[in-house]
């Protein structure tokens, strides 16, 4: 996505200024008197974003025009901005490009550990009216994404959390994604199981298709066992620690490569020792 570089609050306040003078584009055709204060105020809490404070402007103007009497200038003051700022969070689009960039701030927030943060773009879209089922695939899927194996309770989490919303609805769910929004903030993260399934993906979409091993192929089917499906294949519970030491690719390939955190650190230190088991067999 293209960067806009943010502007100074002095070049903010300019474009404000043509904006309230423009006839054609802007506002020169109505009585505005815009108070210094204001716009000062309003340059300073836009972040340099000029859409942004175009946009409150514009709320501005139509909600003081309205309080206005006929053929009376339209003064904007401080307070009508700040008013404006909180009217503009209520009017959220839950389907144009805020809808995206607050989703992608909330994802981006938890995944980064920040529950406090997480919690503010929550309720900015809670606020702006979003679909409580689009969070809740959206925290189902970063429970699986980046939490991963390293917090396992991540995603019943997430899956209870979007069950009880679909019970309860709102205005109560909120605390259940308030919940579940600091929980996969604070769990230890992990991508290991994300990098894996992209990994072996990208293998088979590069031509290495591996054929199943007999041993491996499905004998109940009529004709299966005469071609010697799942003959000489091991059950591993009968094996003293429940590991067989089949092959059970064909290739020397690992494409599961757990992190040193959370309950994933044990499964890394499982792991470590099965794979040794493998590789001694061989």
């Amino acid at each position: 996505m293209f960067q806009f570089e943010p502007l100074t609050e002095d070049e903010i306040k300019t474009t404000l200024n043509r904006a309230i003078a423009d006839k054609e584009r802007g506002y020169g055709r109505k009585k505005i008197q815009a108070n210094p204060d204001a716009l000062d105020f309003l340059a300073a809490v836009c972040d340099g974003d000029a859409r942004q404070a175009l946009s409150i402007l514009e709320i501005a103007v139509l909600s003081t025009e309205a309080q206005t009497p006929f053929n009376a200038p339209i003064e904007l003051t401080a307070q009508a901005v700040r008013d404006s700022i909180s009217k503009r969070a209520i009017q959220y689009d839950p389907t144009g490009d805020e809808h995206y960039d607050c989703a992608s701030a909330l994802i981006k927030s938890i995944r980064g550990s920040d529950p406090d943060a997480g919690i503010y773009w929550l309720a900015r879209m809670i606020e702006g009216g979003e679909d409580v089922r689009f969070l809740c695939r959206r925290l189902i899927i970063l429970a699986s994404e980046d939490v991963g194996n390293a917090d396992p309770h991540a995603l019943p989490l997430a899956v209870a959390c979007s069950q009880a919303c679909e019970q309860i609805g709102l205005p109560e769910c909120q605390l259940t994604l308030a919940q579940t929004v600091t929980y996969l903030a604070c769990a230890p993260k992990s991508n290991s199981a994300t990098a894996a399934i992209g990994a072996a993906r990208k293998d088979i979409q590069a031509g290495r298709i591996l054929p199943v091993p007999r041993f491996l192929r499905d004998g109940h089917y009529a004709g299966g066992k005469q071609l010697g499906h799942g003959v000489g294949y091991q059950y591993s519970h009968n094996e003293e620690d429940g590991v067989s030491t089949q092959d059970y690719l064909g290739i020397d390939a690992e494409y599961y490569h757990p992190v040193d955190r959370g309950f994933e650190s044990e499964l890394a230190n499982r792991l470590k020792e099965i794979r040794k088991k493998l590789r001694q067999a061989k």
